[in-house]
């Protein structure tokens, strides 16, 4: 039995893709999730065979969620489910370790197809956006270190809140740490990407994917 978590802001599509997966009866859904942060510890939690994830979702941006699972579960394929269609997400998506990039609207067979090509290792790609991403990731050269891999994981954590305007008081009592230890994250964090100003960051972060603009 392969099992199953499931992420995305919108119960109605996590309904309806557990409701596809579990009538197929080779699928076991072990959680469902609506943001970014409670998919990665579902995934930490239950170590699932895949992970269907939406791209924009609460708390933690999708395509940051991509990076942390291949931390916290390297073995968990992930599927991407957006409505996004165009280049950057998919490709962003690809390079950030997704195996599959389903359009939200695929139908019943497509989603079970993508389901199955995923778990015998191999990409795929919903029919509208045909062969063109997948050219465009083996083509393009090799880009430099990604600045997000030289962060701790609890820098992500404080940069991803930053990005969306929180004080340091704030990023601190959601993280239950001291201001003065978030204060210290954030100007290390700062320093590494080399970024002046809250500006900047935000600008980072729409860049990476982080937050949507």
């Amino acid at each position: 039995m392969n099992t199953v978590v499931l992420a995305d802001d919108h119960e109605i599509v996590r309904k309806g893709v557990r409701s596809v997966l579990e009538a197929d009866r080779n699928f076991t859904v072990l959680a469902e999730v609506s943001d970014g942060l409670a998919a990665v510890a579902a995934v930490e939690k239950h170590q699932p065979a895949l992970l269907f994830l939406d791209l924009s979702l609460p708390r933690l941006h999708g395509i940051e969620v991509l990076r942390q699972v291949r931390s916290v579960s390297p073995h968990t394929r992930v599927l991407i489910l957006s409505m996004h269609n165009d280049e950057p997400y998919v490709i962003e998506a690809l390079r950030g370790g997704a195996m599959a990039y389903l359009l939200k609207g695929s139908d019943t067979a497509e989603i079970l197809h993508a389901a199955k090509e995923v778990l015998a290792n191999r990409r795929f790609l919903s029919a509208p956006l045909s062969d063109w991403a997948i050219s465009a990731l083996v083509s393009k050269p090799a880009e430099a270190a990604d600045p997000l891999a030289s962060l701790s994981p609890r820098e992500r954590e404080v940069l991803q809140y930053a990005a969306e305007g929180m004080s340091n008081a704030e990023i601190a009592e959601k993280l239950f740490l001291s201001p003065r230890t978030t204060e210290t994250h954030r100007t290390n964090l700062m320093r590494k990407l080399n970024l002046q100003t809250q500006t900047d960051l935000v600008r980072f972060a729409i860049r990476k994917g982080l937050i949507q603009a």
